[in-house]
């Protein structure tokens, strides 16, 4: 697959994303009957622009974001459909329909990607090294299948992988499946050591290998939600990971080095359906990220609308007095400039880091 071709599959599939997140908005706002201002794709000024009924639809220049402007959203008005006159209930869902429409969409990505893979690893230890620490005294045997590591459910080979990857060498308790019973392994040593990959790298590796089993049409369905809820796992790890100092801004990436990233793990397959797949893996993260992270408590996000509407819906309860919504207006207004100004430097970052390498 052509640098260009990859790209511009990235630039699609990343706009499409968006286009599923503010359209989730939009049904659940129709559905509900607050009125729909506008329907837009991306920012800034507007390429093209139609109205059908009561809402404008428009294509905006800046391929970040885009919005779905209902009436009444951040400011009081005597409209009987706008958002501020929705139930709180019917609020709460079309905040989070964003959000829930990207997750379904990872979901189906996620299908896709399962569904053409050839096989995938499980989480059966088939192999130990005999240097390996996991062995020592009563740890893992060759046949157990992991089923907890140090309280975490394991469904997939992927959870395991993820579960140990930022864990210092310590001592584990480890569930297993071993001769058809559980077995609890206590104080599992799990130590890794340097061994040379072939190639002259160093690998820091515990020592085990794990089983392998072809893909069929059975075993794809058992996998997706798992799969899923594995990188739902891996975003928080990274919020842990930003919260702790353990990654920093330069870790980060936007939109164009999403696109970057997406277009290296094309051309690094061999054939043109292996850089499609890889790119819908990727595409499949993203999704779920997307969701995740819109839920998060912060102004101009909807987890900050939610999490504003739940609070402002408690005082007014308590108090029995409206506060104008202008107020939470302002707030996510802030946070928008905010997230923008944010969301540029990042970008800038990336096409500094590009045109540097």
């Amino acid at each position: 697959m052509s640098v260009v071709f990859s790209v511009i599959f990235a630039v699609f599939l990343f706009s499409l994303l968006i286009f599923v997140h503010e359209l989730g908005h939009f049904v659940a706002a129709k559905l509900f009957g607050v009125q729909v201002n506008e329907f837009a794709m991306f920012m800034g000024p507007a390429i093209a622009k139609w109205k059908r009924g009561e809402t404008q639809y428009s294509i905006r220049t800046i391929p970040i974001g885009g919005y779905c402007a209902m009436e009444g959203e951040d400011q009081d008005t005597d409209n009987p459909r706008s958002f501020q006159k929705a139930k709180w209930w019917k609020r709460l869902i079309i905040l989070v329909a964003g959000s829930f429409m990207n997750f379904v969409a990872g979901v189906l990505i996620v299908a896709v990607v399962l569904a053409f893979q050839p096989g995938y690893a499980t989480t059966q230890v088939t192999e130990i090294e005999s240097w390996s620490s996991v062995q020592d005294g009563d740890g893992l045997r060759e046949g157990d299948v992991i089923l907890q590591f140090d309280g975490q459910t394991m469904h997939i080979y992927e959870d395991f992988s993820l579960a140990t990857m930022l864990l210092p060498d310590g001592n584990y308790d480890i569930l297993v499946q071993r001769n058809g019973e559980k077995v609890l392994l206590r104080d599992v040593p799990m130590v890794r050591k340097a061994v040379d990959d072939g190639n002259g790298n160093k690998q820091m590796l515990y020592g085990l290998r794990f089983g392998y089993q072809e893909t069929t049409a059975a075993s794809v369905p058992g996998r997706i939600l798992p799969t899923a809820f594995n990188y739902v796992r891996s975003v928080f790890l990274s919020l842990r990971m930003l919260f702790t100092g353990q990654a920093g801004l330069q870790d980060m990436t936007g939109p164009v080095g999403i696109v970057q990233i997406m277009s290296e793990g094309a051309s690094a397959a061999e054939t043109t359906g292996g850089a499609i797949l890889n790119m819908l893996y990727f595409g499949g993260f993203i999704a779920i990220n997307l969701a995740v992270m819109n839920l998060l408590p912060i102004p101009a996000l909807d987890g900050g609308r939610v999490f504003a509407l739940v609070l402002i819906t408690g005082i007014e309860s308590i108090t029995k007095r409206k506060i104008n919504p202008k107020y939470e207006g302002y707030i996510h207004g802030a946070g928008m400039i905010l997230l923008l100004a944010f969301m540029a430097f990042i970008m800038l970052k990336d096409i500094f880091t590009i045109f540097k390498g």
